[in-house]
């Protein structure tokens, strides 16, 4: 065995290895951690603590479970626990130190469990504790000992539960050095005793008593009186009468003159009009501002008496009346009296349907009236019938929302006359299309709330009122807006439009007071730097949940919005989404970024100015470099040129006046004269050639002379020399036969090269010639005698046979001879030609 054991010794330890190790234990399966020092582990069907919580826990949920009991190690590692939460388990048992390693707890619910007694020797150590809530156990004693005295931080104190019968006098003496904000206290159903003095110790702000009195109505008064003088703030009873009817005429609430509480509250528990008499005819004596019934048990005796006088001498800041389910309340003495001293008046969900005329009247002092939640009709909240007029002066706020109202003139109606009237809320009612009349209104309205309505025209805007400074017609069916209305409306300041079904925003929307516009959740998609230009006002914007078009006009409007900080788009981006094109369906409007060149003309207009300017840029260079202007200039002397003489350009004749066109420059004028004239005009049949000096006509201009004879010469003859370079007027005449022969081709370009000249040499705007050097075959004067009849029958087979094609005009002198019969001297040499 040993040998056996010693070899498990290695593998014991490698696996021990292989554990992984963690500073913090994992949090258990079904607890949640929504933040770092939170657990909540609710509703886990656990029966103890689990033991592998976080040690850096601050906050632990563990209400709803099955837990029985708190253990001494339990909690042991959470040494920073603040606030622990064990309401609704089944906790019968707190060991003495189940919280001696929480000294930091602040916070301790044990509510509704099963203690059978108050775990005192658990909490001796929590001296930072400020919230204890230990009601609703199985506890039969409601004393507290020494161990509640050093609680000094303690501020809510929650205790007791359905076995407490007897309240002793010094059950809460460790508390009369504590100043508590709050202290609550539940017995049983029908409380046995209550010691005078028990609440006399007591300093606190606020009193809940869950103490039914069915049986011992009596004990009211001893509490009432412990509590005189106390700086009491608040009172509230609970189920003061769970099971019965108070009937008896001795006055339990006699007491209540001299407690000093501001707010004073009844919740749940039976009540006629004998004690709802009794608690009014004590509270006007008392200090108590605000008076509360909510959720009685209200049911009218069926033998009591109709009193003589009603309660009339009643003051109250507030009297609120809610979900009361027999409104006879309202008038239990047969009168409303009760109502002429409350300035803030709360009718809520007691299920009247109609308001007599004789209430209206004893409402003189009510400033604020919220009859929100019942069931109130047109014909029921005004009757014909009744005088609204010199009623509720005073009245500022009148809430009717939650009804079935169903037309909005009658409430106009009822209120016109209203001297103060400034807010009116009539949301959540069934406020539908009215007839085109318009509505009369108080002047002083400046508040009117039409939320959740059905309103589904335009009708409805010719029966608002113009005085408003806040209009809420949210999640009303709108389609369209009456623009006349917001233009008559000029102290708008702030419009809810939202949850309708707005197809677009008109851009001639006026609204010169708006402030606030909330139009979100509508049906629009376009929305652009136009749409509000009529607000100059409007700081704040809510419109997500359109289905947006994410084209350029939204994304400049989203950019100048968000980049100047004059308006505030407050659901801005998370509601925000495209609807349009279908490649961006879905996608958040942030996300939408076009091209610059897209949306931003200015960038374009700079664009296609720096490209014009380049473009234009390099054509005047590319103009310079290959003299594109002297081109532009010829061409618009040929077609000058051409229009003057009436002949289109690019038809020649098919009958020539010249063999040839001799264009030459000045230098080359002997050379053609006594050689190429007198060889080529001497010649049987001799050749016509046209020169300048001879052919020109006079007055005529001179472009016009050249252009015409080279349109009648089946052939230009160029005589080539470096002077002819320089000339240029024979660049004209090059030119104009290059234009020539753009339709022709060049067969009928003769190039004779009297000297050699370098093709590279030429002007750059003589690019063809250039390209007619290198690739066409040119005759070239030979300077030795013996070569020249060789050139001169070149030149005779290049020109061709003198008769051909070539007719001589009527009246012309002869072959060679000059008009006064002499030898033609001297050829077309445009530098010599007269200035055009």
């Amino acid at each position: 065995m040993p040998c056996a054991w010693g070899s498990r010794v290695p593998l014991l330890v490698l696996l021990l290895l292989l554990v992984p190790h963690s500073s913090r234990a994992p949090v258990p399966s079904g607890c949640h951690v929504p933040s770092a020092g939170r657990a909540s582990c609710r509703g886990q069907n656990l029966i103890r603590v689990p033991p592998d919580l976080p040690e850096t826990l601050e906050a632990l949920d563990l209400s709803y479970n099955k837990i029985r009991r708190i253990s001494a190690g339990d909690f042991a590692a959470l040494t920073r626990l603040k606030s622990l939460d064990l309401r609704y388990n089944d906790l019968s048992y707190v060991d003495d130190d189940a919280f001696a390693s929480n000294l930091l707890l602040e916070q301790l619910d044990l509510f509704n469990n099963s203690l059978l007694t108050i775990p005192s020797n658990a909490l001796k150590d929590l001296k930072r504790l400020k919230v204890l809530s230990m009601s609703n156990n199985l506890y039969p004693r409601s004393a507290l000992d020494g161990v509640f005295g050093g609680l000094k931080d303690l501020e809510e104190l929650s205790m007791g539960g359905p076995a407490i019968l007897t309240v002793g006098s010094e059950d809460f003496q460790p508390l009369a050095d504590i100043p508590l904000k709050k202290f609550a206290l539940k017995t049983a159903s029908s409380l046995t005793e209550y010691q005078p003095g028990a609440f006399a110790t007591l300093t606190t702000e606020s009193l809940w008593c869950d103490i039914a009195l069915d049986r011992n109505p009596g004990a009211l008064p001893r509490m009432l009186r412990d509590l005189w003088g106390k700086p009491l703030r608040y009172l509230r009873f609970r189920n003061l009468f769970e099971f019965t009817y108070y009937n008896h005429p001795a006055d339990i609430f006699s007491n209540l003159e001299r407690v000093d509480a501001r707010e004073l509250v009844f919740f749940r528990g039976k009540f006629n009009e004998n004690l709802l008499r009794l608690i009014l005819l004590n509270v006007q004596k008392t200090t108590v501002q605000d008076l509360s019934f909510i959720s009685i048990d209200f049911a009218r005796s069926p033998q009591r008496a109709k009193p003589d006088v009603g309660i009339a001498n009643l003051t109250l800041r507030s009297l609120v009346l809610k979900d009361i389910s027999n409104p006879d309340i309202l008038r239990f003495d047969w009168t409303f009296t009760w109502f002429s001293g409350v300035s803030f008046l709360s009718v809520l969900n007691v299920n009247f349907n109609f308001v007599p005329c004789d209430a209206w009247k004893e409402m003189r002092n009510v400033a604020a009236l919220n009859i929100s939640n019942n069931r109130l009709l047109d014909e029921y909240i005004y009757n014909e019938l009744c005088s609204y007029v010199d009623i509720v002066p005073k009245l500022e706020e009148f809430n009717v929302s939650y009804n079935r109202v169903t037309r909005l003139r009658t409430v106009s109606r009822l209120t016109a006359a209203w001297p103060r009237l400034s807010v009116l809320d009539l949301s959540h009612n069934q406020i539908g299309n009215d007839d085109n009349s318009p509505c009369r209104w108080s002047p002083t309205l400046v508040w009117l709330g039409l939320a959740y309505n059905a309103v589904t025209t335009m009708e409805i805007f010719r029966c608002l009122p113009v005085t408003l400074r806040f209009l809420d017609l949210s999640h009303s069916q709108l389609e369209r807006l009456e623009l006349s209305y917001f233009e008559a409306a000029v102290d708008l300041r702030e419009l809810r439009l939202s949850g309708n079904k707005l197809k677009f925003i008109p851009t001639a929307w006026k609204g010169p007071s708006l402030e606030v516009l909330t139009v979100d959740g509508n049906s629009f998609g376009a929305i652009g730097r136009g749409s509000f230009a009529n607000m100059p006002r409007l700081s704040r914007l809510q419109a997500g949940n359109n289905p947006y078009h994410c084209v350029c006009e939204l994304h400049s409007f989203l950019r100048e919005a968000l980049s100047k900080g004059k308006l505030t788009i407050t659901d801005w981006p998370e509601n925000w989404t495209c609807y349009h094109p279908e490649r961006l369906l879905d996608t958040p409007v942030a996300d939408y970024a076009p091209w610059v060149t897209e949306c931003d003309v200015t960038v374009v207009v700079a664009i296609t100015v720096s490209v014009t300017a380049a473009v234009v840029g390099a054509a005047t260079l590319l103009c310079w470099r290959f003299d594109v202007p002297w081109y532009l200039r010829a061409t618009f002397r040929i077609v000058r040129s051409k229009y003057r003489s009436g002949h289109p350009s690019g038809q020649p004749s098919r009958r020539f006046t010249y063999h040839a066109f001799v264009s030459y420059s000045h230098s080359d004028a002997d050379w053609v004269r006594k050689e190429l004239l007198l060889r080529l005009e001497a010649t049987r049949p001799p050749y016509r050639l046209c020169v300048h000096e001879r052919d020109f006509t006079p007055g005529r201009w001179v472009i016009d002379n050249i252009v015409d004879s080279i349109e009648r010469s089946r052939k230009v003859v160029f005589v080539l020399s470096r002077s002819f370079v320089d000339s240029d007027w024979c660049n004209y005449e090059l030119y104009f036969a290059h234009q020539r022969a753009v339709g022709l081709g060049f067969e009928d370009v003769v190039l004779v090269v009297k000297e050699a000249v370098d093709p590279q040499a030429l002007p750059r705007k003589f690019c063809k010639l250039r390209k007619l050097l290198s690739a066409k075959t040119y005759l070239e004067w030979p300077a030795e005698p013996g070569r020249q009849a060789f050139f001169w029958a070149q030149l005779a087979a290049v020109l061709g046979k003198a008769e051909k094609g070539v007719q001589r005009p009527e009246g012309e002198a002869a072959a060679g001879q000059t008009p006064e019969g002499q030898p033609g001297g001297g050829g077309s040499s445009a530098v010599d030609a007269p200035a055009s």
